[in-house]
């Protein structure tokens, strides 16, 4: 796919189109000199070169890649008129682009009935599911595991609601033995499961949990912002199966279904939860009486862009085993490529099995020397100047590290391992100058 090409139709597509409604005089006040433009332009590519190569196999780091072209496409075409998606009126088109992904993100998931619209990051769709939980549950908390995004605990801080956090097991994922203690004792009103987690990407037992939503009458709220799209992988029971049966969910299109940031989107199996939204604006619902997606957001202002870019990126890689899915199955053999690498080979040593696409290993014997190692092998990598690598680190206990590796000695409380995400499908050929970088680095 040529994407130059297609950028310069679609600011040809926008010219026709802008073209019909005639001709205008344009204030000069906005008319910039094209000299200026080229030296302050000229600065920015120049600055833009001290960023990280997110597109390339070599970065290893964090959860970030650039978007498919079709998305670049898609959103530039529709930036040009810059709809704003609070209102059907602000953007009749992209309003209604954005009902229908979200009903393709709904059908993924299992939901029969569903209400969601997209947000601007899976920070405030996670804000959003929380805001829903704490008007069906008032004077409630909500649990979440220890391993989950430290969104959730910001987020009860700024709704007010009490924040209770759980232990997890020897895979990163939530006890339920410990959450089960808990709802006995707590006024719990929501539970939080993760699918994906962002340090480990691990998958919380939800089909398990879902015994206890009857049994204490909470509501589950699955953020899968990293992982949802992994659904499309999943087998026909299990975790990813039983969110069909949860009360919301949240999932980011700019992680790995393809999109610029910043597109997250939630979805909400019942309805009727809108009547906690309900508000008027006398300026701007005008022009329609179908529910404008202002209605039911939290977020006024949004980007119709983003919605036109997910919609034409969902025509080319629709949400199936054999669309999207071969992208992520692709990342998928990337990272256990990795991960048997690494297991079969030292110096380097697997902190645990990937369950997506994030692999976490460590070089040494002792947690220090482990802490040292990581961060001088980060460093080192990112700083080469014919052959970088880039890679992250996470922070780990001591009792989560010798509960996964008990020949290793706890010499102090807690450090940091290695990190990689294999987000991009490209990761599947570069494996093997991956590993022999990583054992380069750490010999």
């Amino acid at each position: 796919m040529d994407l130059k090409n297609w950028l310069v139709q679609a600011a040809a597509a926008h010219d026709q189109w802008a073209e019909g409604f005639g001709p205008f005089t344009r204030h000069p006040v906005t008319q910039v000199d094209e000299g200026r433009f080229a030296a302050a332009f000229a600065e920015l590519t120049e600055r833009l070169a001290g960023d990280n190569p997110y597109f390339h196999p070599r970065y290893a780091g964090q959860m970030q890649k650039p978007p498919h072209p079709a998305a670049v496409a898609g959103y530039l075409a529709t930036m040009l008129n810059n709809p704003n998606n609070h209102a059907l009126d602000g953007g009749p088109a992209t309003a209604r682009m954005e009902r229908e992904v979200v009903a393709d993100l709904a059908t993924m998931f299992g939901f029969d009935t569903h209400l969601g619209h997209l947000t601007s990051s899976g920070t405030i769709a996670n804000l959003e599911a929380l805001f829903v939980a704490r008007e069906t549950h008032p004077g409630r908390g909500v649990a979440y595991s220890a391993e989950s995004h430290y969104t959730h605990p910001r987020m009860c801080h700024v709704l007010g609601m009490p924040a209770h956090q759980v232990p997890v097991d020897g895979q990163g994922r939530m006890d339920l033995t410990a959450l089960e203690d808990l709802l006995a004792k707590a006024k719990i009103g929501t539970v939080v499961l993760t699918a994906g987690t962002t340090s480990l990407g691990a998958v919380d037992p939800i089909d398990e949990a879902l015994s206890l939503k009857e049994r204490y009458g909470v509501r589950i709220h699955v953020d899968a912002a990293y992982g949802g799209f992994h659904r499309l992988l999943a087998e026909p029971a299990g975790p990813w199966q039983a969110i069909a049966r949860c009360d919301s969910v949240v999932v980011d299109p700019h992680k790995h279904g393809l999109q610029p940031y910043g597109c997250g989107a939630v979805l909400f199996a019942d309805p009727a939860v809108g009547r906690f939204y309900l508000h008027d604006s006398p300026y701007t619902y005008f022009t329609s009486d179908e529910l404008h997606p202002g209605e039911i957001s939290l977020e006024c202002s949004r980007s119709g862009a983003a919605a036109a870019a997910l919609w034409l990126t969902l025509r080319l890689f629709p949400l199936t085993r054999d669309g999207l899915g071969e992208v992520l199955a692709a990342s998928r053999r990337a990272a256990l490529d990795l991960a048997t690498r690494i297991d079969q080979c030292a110096p380097l040593t697997l902190y645990q099995w990937p369950t997506l696409d994030i692999v976490t290993y460590f070089a040494g014997t002792e947690l220090a020397a482990i802490d040292t190692n990581s961060n001088r092998i980060l460093h080192e990598g990112m700083a080469h100047p014919a052959d970088p690598v880039f890679l992250s680190t996470l922070r780990v206990t001591a009792d989560a590290m010798t509960a996964r590796h008990p020949n290793i000695a706890a010499d102090t409380d807690g450090g940091r391992i290695l990190r990689s995400v294999l987000m991009k499908p490209e990761s599947e050929y570069h494996t093997e100058q991956l590993h022999t970088r990583l054992v380069t680095l750490a010999s």
